[in-house]
């Protein structure tokens, strides 16, 4: 079956983010932080809390539980996790996001406890066999090399550690999956980039999910990574897969 056909913006995103350089992306989010959480709400019809609660469910918490949310941004997954967990651990590489995370965190008040730190995907700043699960919000397409990203993941996890990752997909439906993808390749660059006010990170946005692989593989992936047990979910007719794994 012939695939539906629209026009690529991939034009307007620079060599530096599709390749996926670490110090481009981070740049990228830091330019953006001050309007992230406004885009996510309004690029997401306010689907994208929804999605990082099934996400928190997803890894059945105990509250004796330390979680690792990596690509925490401003910690929206990390703020939905803590209420079920002893301790929960964010890591970002982008200044700007953990800054304004840190911000929301300490507006939130008491609570159990959430640390911030700043770090690579690729590195983690976090000892072997010191959390109980991880998750990660749309952050795993970003990283310049997911196996390695996963491989550390794996290192931080206990034996039997679960670890729930929430990335966007295609619609499996031929006429929603045509609506998805001219919605995402030129109604969602136009909002994305007249309200962050960035040339190219809502053009990025669908040339990396279009780059991004498909369930089945990445599933695959996980499971060459560390992860042996994979379960994946789709959400919102494809828009949005949810990995469960185990270690």
């Amino acid at each position: 079956m012939l695939e539906p056909q629209v026009s690529s913006p991939h034009a307007a995103v620079d060599e530096g983010l599709r390749a996926k350089e670490p110090a481009r992306i981070a740049g990228m989010f830091d330019a953006i932080a001050a309007r992230y959480d406004l885009l996510n709400r309004v690029l997401s019809g306010g689907l994208d809390q929804r999605w990082r609660g099934r996400a928190v469910k997803a890894l059945a918490l105990k509250s004796t539980d330390t979680v690792v949310d990596l690509c925490t941004g401003t910690a929206d997954v990390a703020m939905a996790a803590a209420p079920e967990a002893a301790r929960v651990v964010g890591v970002d590489f982008s200044h700007e996001m953990l800054r304004l995370g840190l911000a929301k965190v300490r507006a939130r008040g008491g609570g159990r406890p959430i640390t911030l730190a700043r770090g690579d995907a690729m590195r983690l700043p976090l000892a072997s066999a010191s959390a109980d699960a991880a998750v990660i919000g749309f952050g795993i397409r970003n990283v310049q090399e997911p196996d390695v990203a996963l491989r550390e993941l794996s290192r931080v996890l206990r034996d039997g550690g679960r670890l729930a990752i929430l990335e966007f997909g295609l619609p499996t439906s031929p006429i929603f999956r045509a609506v998805y993808l001219w919605y995402s390749t030129r109604l969602l660059p136009a909002i994305g980039r007249l309200i962050s006010r960035h040339a190219s990170a809502y053009a990025y946005l669908p040339e990396s999910v279009s780059r991004f692989p498909p369930p089945e593989a990445f599933g695959r992936l996980l499971q060459a990574n560390g992860f042996p047990h994979v379960e994946i979910v789709p959400l919102t007719l494809g828009i949005v897969y949810l990995y469960i794994a185990r270690k």
